[in-house]
């Protein structure tokens, strides 16, 4: 498979890795862009054994199939179940349920639920790779909404303007463009004051990265490192290629589902959202 073909629909999805021969070439040159080696010590060129759809190594003589140390691991769901799962949820903007799966693949609810929760975490970040060309930065909180509270727990819970009872979230937007996702990684902030954003920011941006951010003072002092452009939410929220409607659309999703792990998502923000 020369060229890795990418369903449109989910329609196409499930009749295109209906077809368990066709599912297997996808996840194998997903997996081994540059060839088949083993699974367990790495050799490359094993033999393929046709009619069982695995491989045996020529040095270590072990068997392994394309799922060994993936999340379709130990699973007795085929292929043709996983990859359409993983394609309704990367392309859900607001998040699938379980029931909303289980009747997409004709699974039951507590299967939809298992892949959910296994795709999920592999969607979690697993690389230490700094992001670079433009960022946006930018905070959120998290926490229940006092509208939707009793007077009572109301009062007792939210003090001030209500920011404080919350959890802060930092994240960052690396914008892709036409052959590439935007990626997003967010993580918990003790605080979101200088020292605790600059840290974050240093531990995931490339220094010499074109950074935007709002006007928050703890965002000041990062010209030094960075290529830093601010935007002032008081007077505008976009002003040419200077903006954070990447990760605000990404907060927006966010908060409608609530049950996704914070962590890492390939998305496709409009960079110029208004």
């Amino acid at each position: 498979m020369s060229k890795i073909k990418t369903p449109e629909t989910l329609r196409e999805a499930m009749a295109y890795f209906a077809d368990p021969d066709v599912s297997l070439q996808f996840l194998q040159f997903l997996r081994w862009p540059e060839g088949v080696t083993c699974a367990h010590c790495d050799a490359k060129d094993p033999m393929f054994l046709k009619t069982r759809r695995i491989w045996k190594c020529r040095v270590c003589r072990k068997q392994f199939s394309v799922k060994m140390g993936t999340v379709f691991e130990d699973s007795p769901l085929g292929l043709d179940k996983w990859l359409p799962a993983i394609w309704m949820l990367a392309n859900s903007k607001n998040g699938i349920s379980s029931y909303e799966m289980a009747r997409g693949l004709g699974v039951t609810q507590k299967t939809a639920w298992f892949m959910l929760g296994r795709i999920r975490l592999a969607m979690q970040a697993r690389s230490f790779k700094k992001m670079s060309g433009s960022v946006e930065t930018d905070e959120t909180f998290v926490g229940g909404l006092a509208k939707n509270m009793h007077k009572s727990k109301k009062l007792r819970v939210i003090t001030g303007t209500g920011v404080e009872d919350k959890t802060a979230i930092v994240g960052h937007l690396q914008r892709g463009d036409d052959k590439n996702a935007s990626t997003v990684r967010a993580a918990f902030a003790p605080a979101i004051g200088a020292n605790e954003l600059h840290a974050l920011i240093h531990k995931n941006v490339e220094r010499g990265s074109i950074l935007y951010t709002d006007k928050w003072r703890g965002y000041r002092r990062l010209t030094g490192d960075y290529k830093h452009e601010i935007i002032d939410h008081g007077e505008a929220y976009v002003r040419g290629l200077v903006h954070t409607n990447g990760l605000e659309n990404f907060w927006s999703l966010q908060e409608s589902d609530r049950s996704r792990p914070c962590t890492r998502y390939d998305v496709r923000p409009n960079a110029n959202a208004n």
